[in-house]
């Protein structure tokens, strides 16, 4: 799959989640249960009028038409089991006897409620899809595709939201091609929700812009720090803050430049091995006012053969069944020792391939970008 163009996510699109099974087939098993029941009871009493439930089970699953279909049912099944007793007893007019006809008029008024509870459920479902798929087209809007190509780097990305169904999620990437190289930003969001949206669209615009000033890489960290100063005072958070890495790549001199603002540390595929670019920390974004020096830069030399990968933390956290975290040195060196160079593209897929083999369900939000000097790669086979 190298070569392509590369921007993944969990999923596609929004639907209504299906309920667990034992859930759909609740109203089955509760009819099951009254027949089992009937005949072991050992004094006489009317059983059938435990229907009455009948419908509520089916609301939560099914919808209104389906509902007061199986109310129908419920009123005509408790008839035959009521005249079944009765002609047992040698007397059919027991079947229309005060309690029977309560029983039927009560799983009739029940019956409505259920149809009412099932049509307002499903607008609330609806109402749901739609607001997702808003916030869905809105992260896609800011999380665009990762080119294959950017100046003088091959790069691809992958996107997992934490949120099962929805791509909505606080964490972010970029990568720009400016005439000071080729500029990326990695980030988290402190908290979730559309709420963490509004600072991963505060601070994507605040990157975008930054990435073309003349200035330095600790310049445009400066900027992106003011803009989230901004933003925790229009919205009143004083504890809004942004784990963030800026990267640049220098293509004529073949060496990264780094500024970590309390990001997990880049890591380095070269020649086979794997190493976490660590550097001198800062204070993450939102934060600075409490450090009185600038965030300090850090430069690791970075040549073609060579794949740099940019991470959050919902990766690195992901738990297996035994709660262990996602050994992400130790796998990228398993998968890549000894191999041909690889490209971009090709850790994005090992990675979307492996790990939901550790991890059979996110918790957190995954953002990963990998980047690579562009023109002479080769790439590893899968």
């Amino acid at each position: 799959m190298a070569g392509r163009r590369i921007a993944l996510a969990a999923n596609n699109g929004f639907e209504v989640l299906r309920p667990p099974a034992w859930m759909r087939w609740l109203p089955l098993a509760y009819v099951a249960f009254v027949l089992v029941l009937e005949p072991v009871t050992p004094a006489p009493w009317p059983v059938s009028s435990l229907l009455v439930a009948l419908p509520v089970t089916a609301a939560y699953t099914l919808g209104p038409v389906s509902v007061a279909a199986i109310t129908v049912f419920a009123v005509v099944f408790e008839g035959v089991l009521a005249g079944t007793a009765c002609c047992t007893g040698r007397n059919i007019h027991q079947l229309w006897v005060s309690h029977h006809v309560a029983a039927y008029i009560a799983t009739a008024l029940v019956g409505i409620l259920g149809v009412a509870l099932a049509a307002h459920r499903q607008r609330q479902e609806q109402h749901l899809v739609r607001a997702n798929s808003v916030a869905e087209a809105l992260m896609r809007t800011l999380l665009r595709p990762v080119p294959h190509q950017v100046g003088h780097v091959l790069a691809a990305g992958l996107y997992r939201s934490g949120e099962v169904g929805t791509m909505v999620g606080g964490d972010l990437y970029d990568i720009r091609a400016t005439e000071n190289g080729e500029r990326a930003i990695i980030g988290d969001v402190r908290g979730k929700g559309l709420k963490a949206v509004r600072t991963v669209a505060d601070l994507l615009g605040t990157f975008r812009e930054a990435a073309y000033d003349q200035g330095d890489l600790q310049s445009v960290a400066l900027r992106m720090e003011r803009s989230m100063a901004r933003a925790a005072e229009e919205i009143r958070d004083d504890e809004l803050f942004v784990t963030a890495a800026l990267i640049e790549y220098d293509a004529p001199a073949q060496r990264l430049t780094i500024v970590n603002h309390g990001h997990i540390e880049p890591v380095l595929i070269s020649h086979g091995e794997v190493t976490a670019l660590i550097g001198p920390p800062a204070l993450p974004l939102g934060l600075g006012g409490l450090a009185e020096d600038r965030p300090v830069a850090y430069s690791h030399a970075f040549a073609p053969g060579d794949v740099l990968l940019l991470c959050t933390d919902g990766l690195i956290e992901a738990r297996d069944d035994t709660g262990a975290f996602y050994p992400l040195l130790d796998r990228l060196g398993h998968r890549f020792a000894g191999k041909p160079a690889p490209g971009p593209a090709d850790v994005i897929d090992f990675l979307n391939t492996d790990l939901p083999r550790h991890a059979r369900a996110f918790h957190d939000d995954v953002a990963i970008l990998a980047i690579a000097p562009g023109g002479t790669l080769r790439t590893a086979s899968l």
